[in-house]
Formats: C-alpha cells, sequence, structure tokens
C-alpha cells in the first residue's frame, strides 16, 4: 500500500511538471496567447490601411478630383490660368 501511494504521488507531480514547464503546457500556452494578442493589433491596422487604399481606389476610378489632387500634390502640376506660388518660411 505504501509504494502505491508514492507511486500515485510520484505520477501527480510528474504531471504536473510536464503542465506547467514542458512543451504544450501552460507556458507555451500563454507566450501563444501574447503572439495572438500582437498579430490581432497588426491585422487591426492592415484592415484599416486596406480600408483606406480600397476608399482611395474607389475615388481614383470614379472622380477627377482625386487624380487631380494627386497630380498637384506628387507633380507639382497645375491647371491652366494658374500661377504656382511656393512660400518659404525662414527659421
Amino acid at each position: 500500500m505504501r509504494w502505491l501511494i508514492c507511486f500515485l504521488l510520484a505520477l501527480v507531480i510528474l504531471l504536473q511538471y510536464k503542465l506547467w514547464f514542458q512543451d504544450g503546457g501552460i507556458k507555451q500556452a500563454t507566450v501563444l496567447e501574447q503572439e495572438v494578442q500582437q498579430q490581432t493589433v497588426v491585422n487591426g491596422n492592415l484592415a484599416a490601411q486596406n480600408k483606406q487604399l480600397q476608399a482611395e481606389i474607389k475615388d481614383l476610378k470614379n472622380g477627377n478630383e482625386a487624380i487631380e489632387e494627386r497630380a498637384r500634390n506628387e507633380l507639382g502640376m497645375v491647371k491652366n490660368n494658374e500661377q504656382y506660388l511656393q512660400v518659404v518660411q525662414e527659421h
């Protein structure tokens, strides 16, 4: 009977060790949960960026205003009968 109790106690200790410290245990589960939370944040940021890009694509396909704005900002273009003024501030 004494051997049985010692055996069962050793078995419980072994199983607890595996649960807490080995692969697939609680330690690894908490690490994976943190990684999932970080990836969820990254995915949220990328989803917002995708939404913004989709709206920009829609504007470029449907209207001339977005194309005109891009031409002005990125290429420095101006319309006919328009003057371009650049104001330089001294610091």
